[in-house]
C-alpha cells in the first residue's frame, strides 16, 4: 500500500509541475488552456490505468485468498469427520 501511496505522490508532483510550467510559460492563454485540457486527460487516463491495474491485482489478491480458505476449510472438514469417526470408533 505504502508503494500506491509514492506513486500517487509522484503523480500528482508531476502534475502539478507540469501545471505551474505550462501557467508561467509566454504562451497565449487559448494554447495554455489547451495545454492544461491535454495535460488533464493525460493524467486522468493515467491515473484510470493504475487504478484498473490496482483494481485487478487486488481482486486477484483477494480470490487465491478466498481460494487458500476454501481448501483449508476443506482439510478442517475432513480432519474433523476423521477425529468423529476415531472417537465413534473407540467408543464402540
Amino acid at each position: 500500500m505504502k508503494s500506491n501511496k509514492v506513486l500517487l505522490g509522484v503523480l500528482a508532483g508531476v502534475a502539478a509541475g507540469a501545471l505551474l510550467g505550462v501557467l508561467m510559460s509566454s504562451k497565449k492563454g487559448s494554447k495554455v488552456r489547451k495545454q492544461i485540457s491535454d495535460l488533464g486527460e493525460e493524467y486522468a487516463g493515467d491515473l484510470k490505468k493504475k487504478f484498473n491495474e490496482m483494481s485487478e491485482s487486488v481482486t486477484g489478491k483477494l480470490e487465491n485468498d478466498q481460494k487458500s480458505a476454501e481448501r483449508i476449510a476443506s482439510k478442517m472438514k475432513s480432519n474433523a469427520e476423521t477425529v468423529k469417526q476415531d472417537v465413534f470408533n473407540r467408543t464402540i
